[in-house]
């Protein structure tokens, strides 16, 4: 089986995540701050009966958390047992590629290197890869076990 691809946009950038890593994409409806959180970490929402922590990727990336009224977009990921919605700014489709991952090649902005691990390209053109549970801190997966 080929593998499929979910394109999207976060922080100005188009990355691609491995489905296999995504259990939805959902619009988002209210976040609860959570007071002593670093900037990264929206707060806390609700879907289908479960609390998930958001995580602001654009925070995270760039030190500047998306505004409010930008937070509509999510893909929601189970990591380390725990439920996580991850702000995008959009999704543009999701589908197989001919070419598979590419090594990453030229200069890439240093605030992605943590992130990034190869290159996809979808109608030609480049997508960071990224895995999701890159964007989560260890800190924090720790503290909620």
């Amino acid at each position: 089986m080929e593998q499929l691809y979910l394109f999207a946009c976060v922080a100005g950038t188009a990355i691609a995540v491995r489905t296999e890593e995504i259990e939805a994409v959902v619009r988002l409806s209210e976040i609860s701050p959570v007071p002593g959180m670093p900037p990264h970490v929206a707060g806390l929402s609700a879907l289908r009966s479960r609390v998930l922590t958001m995580i602001d990727v654009a925070a995270l990336i760039n030190g500047c958390p998306t505004p409010r009224d930008r937070r509509v977009l999510a893909i929601i990921a189970d990591i380390s047992g725990h439920s996580y919605g991850l702000i995008v700014d959009s999704v543009s489709d999701i589908c197989t590629v001919p070419d598979g991952e590419l090594p990453l090649r030229g200069k890439l902005n240093p605030s992605w290197m943590p992130f990034g691990s190869a290159i996809v390209e979808n109608s030609g053109e480049p997508h960071l890869l990224v895995s999701l549970s890159s964007f989560i801190d260890p800190v924090l997966t720790a503290q909620a076990a």
